[in-house]
C-alpha cells in the first residue's frame, strides 16, 4: 500500500465517521448489556462491511451510484439514487450532523435554555462547510493528512480512559437483545445511513485514485478496496470502544440517545477536558461528512438538474441549515422510517453487482429480486412510519427471517429466481 492508498482510506474514515457513527454504538452497547459482543458484531457487519463493499462497487461503474440502479430501469436508477442522496444530503444526513455536533459540543456546557445557540451555531457551521465544499478537489489532502490523525488521537484518548476508568459490570440485556443480539445489532446497523452514503462517497475515492494517475478499472476496483481496508478496521475499534463505553455506562443512568452517554461518559472520566475533548471529537467528524455529503451530492444533482455546481450546493447548505434547526430528535424520528425503507434496496443491489457474472447482469434478475425486496420494505417503512396494517402484518409475519427484521431476504431470492428464469427463456 502506498501513501496515497493511506491518505484516500484516512479520508473515508473521516467521511463516514460522522453523527451516527457516534450515536448509535454507545445506545446498542447501553442497552444490549453482557450480549454487547454480539451485537457489535452484527452492527459491524452493516455499519462497516457494507459500506466498504458498497465503495468497492462504485468503483465497476463509469461515472455515479445511478449505474447501478439502471440495471433494474432507467426511471428506478434515477429515483432510486436521487431519493438517496437526498436522504443522506439535506433531508436527514447532513443536518443531523449538525445537530449531533451541537448537542455534544456545545449544549453541555451552555445547557438546552439557549434557544438562539443552536441557530448561531448551525450559522457558522454551515457557512465554514459551504466555504469548503465550494473546492471540493482539496478536499481530499485536507481531510486525509490534517483533520483524520486529529480525530483519531482524540478517539484513542476517550477510548483509553473508557477501559481503564469504567469499571462497572455489564448489565442485563434489553427487551430487543436477549433473543437474538448479532441481528438486533445488523440491522441497527442501518441507522448510521453509511451503507446508502458510500454510493456517494464511492465517486470521491474513485476520482481521487483518478487523480493520482490510476485509470484502469481493474487498478481502481484493487486501489479502492485496499483504502476500504483501511477506512474498516479503523471504524471497527472506534465502534467497538464507544459501545463498550455506552456498555459500562447503563448503570450510571438513563439517556436519550448516545449523545448523551457519550457527553455523560466524558464528564465523568476527565470533568470538563473529557467534555471539550468529545467536542472537538464531535465537531470534527460531523463536519468532515457534512461536507463529504455536500460535495457528493451536489456534483451528482449537477449532472441531472440544469443548474451549476456552486448554485446546488448552495441550496443544499440552506436546506440542510433549515432541517439542523428544527433539532436531532426531530430529525431521527423521520430519517428511521425513510432508511428502513432505503436500506434493504441498497443491500440487495450491492451484492448483485458484485455477483452480476453468474447471470451475466440480466436485467430481468435485477428486477426480480429488486421487486421481491421493495414488497417488504416498503411495509417496513410504512410500520416505522407508524400505520398499522393488520392484515398484512398476519402475511408479513410468516415469512422467514421477520422476526429478526430481515424478511425481505427469501423475498429477493424468489424474485432473483423468477428474474433468472425469465431470462434464460426469454433467450
Amino acid at each position: 500500500m502506498n501513501k496515497n492508498t493511506f491518505i484516500i482510506g484516512f479520508m473515508l474514515f473521516a467521511l463516514f465517521f460522522g453523527a451516527g457513527n457516534l450515536i448509535y454504538p454507545p445506545t446498542l452497547g447501553s442497552e444490549s448489556g453482557t450480549s454487547y459482543w454480539t451485537a457489535i458484531a452484527g452492527f459491524v457487519i452493516t455499519g462497516v462491511g457494507l459500506p466498504i463493499l458498497a465503495v468497492t462497487a462504485i468503483s465497476f461503474v463509469k461515472n455515479d451510484a445511478r449505474e447501478l440502479a439502471n440495471h433494474v430501469h432507467p426511471l428506478f436508477g434515477l429515483i432510486f439514487t436521487s431519493i438517496v442522496y437526498l436522504a443522506i444530503g439535506p433531508f436527514f444526513g447532513i443536518p443531523r450532523a449538525a445537530t449531533v455536533a451541537y448537542e455534544m459540543s456545545v449544549e453541555p456546557f451552555i445547557g438546552d435554555k439557549a434557544s438562539m445557540a443552536l441557530f448561531i451555531f448551525t450559522t457558522i457551521f454551515f457557512a465554514l462547510v459551504l466555504l469548503v465544499s465550494l473546492n471540493p478537489s482539496k478536499m481530499v489532502d485536507r481531510i486525509g493528512q490534517f483533520l483524520t490523525p486529529i480525530l483519531l488521537l482524540a478517539i484513542v484518548a476517550l477510548s483509553i480512559g473508557g477501559f481503564i476508568l469504567l469499571k462497572d459490570p455489564l448489565g442485563a440485556p434489553g427487551e430487543k437483545y436477549v433473543s437474538s443480539p448479532f441481528f438486533t445489532g445488523f440491522v441497527e446497523g442501518y441507522l448510521t445511513m453509511d451503507a446508502i452514503a458510500a454510493f456517494a462517497f464511492g465517486i470521491i475515492v474513485v476520482n481521487a485514485f483518478k487523480e493520482r494517475g490510476i485509470s484502469t478499472q481493474s487498478n481502481l476496483i484493487k486501489s479502492t478496496l485496499k483504502s476500504g481496508i483501511i477506512t474498516a478496521i479503523g471504524l471497527i475499534a472506534v465502534y467497538a470502544s464507544i459501545g463498550w463505553i455506552g456498555a459500562k455506562m447503563a448503570s450510571q443512568g438513563t439517556y436519550e440517545n448516545g449523545g448523551e452517554i457519550l457527553s455523560s461518559a466524558a464528564n465523568f472520566m476527565f470533568g470538563d477536558f473529557g467534555t471539550l475533548l468529545l467536542g472537538i471529537i464531535v465537531t470534527l467528524a460531523c463536519f468532515t461528512t457534512a461536507v463529504g455529503l455536500i460535495v457528493a451530492s451536489g456534483q451528482y444533482f449537477s449532472k441531472i438538474i440544469p443548474l451549476p455546481y456552486p448554485v446546488i450546493i448552495t441550496i443544499w447548505t440552506l436546506a440542510s441549515y433549515l432541517i439542523a434547526n428544527q433539532g436531532l430528535n426531530t430529525i431521527i424520528s423521520y430519517s428511521v422510517p425513510v432508511l428502513t425503507f432505503i436500506y434493504p434496496i441498497t443491500i440487495v443491489l450491492i451484492l448483485l453487482t458484485f455477483t452480476q457474472r453468474l447471470f451475466h447482469s440480466s436485467s430481468e434478475v435485477y428486477r426480480g429480486a429488486i421487486i421481491g425486496t421493495m414488497i417488504v420494505s416498503i411495509y417496513d417503512g410504512l410500520i416505522e412510519f407508524g400505520l398499522e396494517l393488520p392484515t398484512i402484518t398476519s402475511f408479513m409475519e410468516k415469512l422467514p427471517f421477520f422476526t429478526i427484521g430481515l424478511g425481505w431476504i427469501v423475498p429477493a431470492f424468489i424474485g432473483a429466481a423468477i428474474g433468472f428464469l425469465f431470462s434464460r427463456t426469454k433467450n
